[in-house]
């Protein structure tokens, strides 16, 4: 049985765990270039495996069809928009995700983002080496109002975090969330459009779907105040970028923090490029999961869903 291993946090954080996989006999296909596997590279080791882990590559029908021996994908994370599920359920192969690993991870990045926003202090720091000395007025986020988009594990350690702060906590999901689970998080759950209207800062964390594409567009943002941050730490597509710029470039809101794009990385596009150059548009490398600690915990979880897999058909 062949395993193929891409993502590059296995090979740095897993040498202890691959010992298990190899005490069942397997054999292990890791990615330990320091990079990406190109995507010819990636579908010729795919074609010989019984199992991969898989951080970002693209595993559509076309890849399903050219690997035979599939069994098992297991998404090194939680989201499995780079995966055809509905495909792979179909031809029997099962998809399993990494739950909560990297939650704890995500929402202290999400809160690191609040505050940048609200203080400017990337944008400070950058001037500052430029050999300006400018002192911005931020604000504050002790006594304002925090609206979280989707309220699964990491929605829950945001509101927390936000507690913490002195925040007032207030939520919107798609599924009603129990009473004693708002108690539990001193939060209240409101409509999509209250949300947008009264929050101050509004974060996401819902997964990349049919239903939650674009869900942030022009009339969206048109509805929150003109001093609101966003924070997107989710998926690339649930916010509209191109919208962003034009509510950014006008005034509709103070800020908008991203850790994923429509297009990974941007692209020379125009208006993409005319974006990253606002003071007021924050994006990172989708480094929103990457600690060593949520790294460890996904390495060691897909390792016990492998190791659990091939155990019971031994």
């Amino acid at each position: 049985m062949k395993v193929l291993i891409t993502p590059r946090g296995y090979a740095r954080y897993g040498t202890e765990a691959q010992k298990r996989l190899e005490s069942l006999g397997l054999e292990l296909d890791i990615n330990d270039t320091g990079a990406p596997l190109s995507t010819d590279v990636f579908k010729e080791k795919a074609k010989q495996a019984d199992a991969i882990i898989v951080g970002v590559d693209q595993i559509d029908a076309d890849l399903i069809d050219a690997c035979p021996n599939l069994k098992i994908i297991v998404k090194f994370g939680v989201g499995t928009d780079n995966i055809d599920v509905a495909y792979c359920q179909r031809k029997g192969i099962y998809v399993e995700r990494c739950i909560g690993t990297n939650a704890n991870a995500v929402a202290e990045y999400t809160i690191g983002m609040l505050f940048n926003c609200a203080r400017t202090l990337s944008t400070n720091v950058s001037d500052v080496k430029k050999g300006e000395w400018k002192k911005p007025t931020g604000v504050e986020l002790y006594n304002k109002t925090i609206g979280i988009i989707g309220f699964g594990h990491i929605g829950k350690l945001v509101a927390n975090m936000a507690n913490g702060i002195g925040m007032h906590v207030q939520v919107y999901d798609a599924f009603p969330i129990p009473l004693e689970v708002l108690k539990s998080c001193k939060a209240k759950q409101c409509t999509f459009p209250d949300l947008l209207q009264t929050s101050d800062y509004i974060t996401i964390h819902v997964p990349l779907t049919k239903e939650t594409t674009g869900l942030i567009g022009m009339e969206e943002l048109k509805t929150m105040k003109e001093s609101a941050i966003l924070v997107n730490a989710s998926r690339g597509g649930i916010v509209k970028d191109k919208d962003a710029l034009e509510a950014l470039k006008y005034k509709g809101i103070k800020a908008y923090a991203a850790d994923v794009f429509e297009d990974e990385p941007p692209t020379k596009e125009g208006w993409q490029q005319e974006l990253l150059a606002l003071d007021s548009f924050y994006l990172t490398a989708h480094i929103g999961s990457r600690s060593q600690e949520s790294e460890i915990n996904t390495v060691n979880r897909a390792t016990d869903i492998l190791y659990n897999f091939f155990s019971s058909q031994q």
